[in-house]
């Protein structure tokens, strides 16, 4: 199962969440919870907060790209470790780093099932070349 499911965490993140709406039915569990500690204090999404979110940020942004420097797998359960940038609508020429994040998901039936999420605004202080060499993608 620990391949299975870290190869469906890995497709996820591969996936153009942006421009391919059939992304949440094919990966995320109607089931799905996620458990997300953020700037903002906790968080508890479920399939549907989930869709919303992500319709949010088909309209806000023009362009979205993850890079992932971990990503690890013990059974059903993965970690992955990643950095969101954006290109917004009105500079689509300049890509901005928006949040670190760290996930542990769980799969279940082939779907994301679970997920304990903590993330962390981009600040000027970031080190991502030192900070995002890949480990076991």
């Amino acid at each position: 199962m620990s391949n299975k499911a870290k190869e469906i965490i890995r497709d996820f993140y591969r996936s153009d969440i942006l421009r391919d709406e059939t992304v949440m039915k094919r990966f995320f569990h109607p089931d799905l919870v996620l458990i997300w500690n953020s700037a903002n204090g906790l968080s508890i999404m479920h399939y549907e907060d989930i869709v919303n979110f992500f319709g949010e940020i088909r309209r806000s942004y023009n362009d979205l790209r993850v890079e992932v420097s971990h990503l690890l797998a013990d059974g059903p359960h993965v970690t992955i470790r990643y950095k969101y940038y954006i290109r917004t609508m009105e500079n689509p020429d300049e890509e901005l780093g928006i949040a670190h994040f760290i996930a542990i998901w769980e799969v279940k039936d082939d779907k994301i099932y679970r997920g304990y999420q903590v993330s962390q605004p981009v600040t000027d202080k970031d080190d991502t070349n030192e900070s995002y060499h890949r480990v076991k993608v």
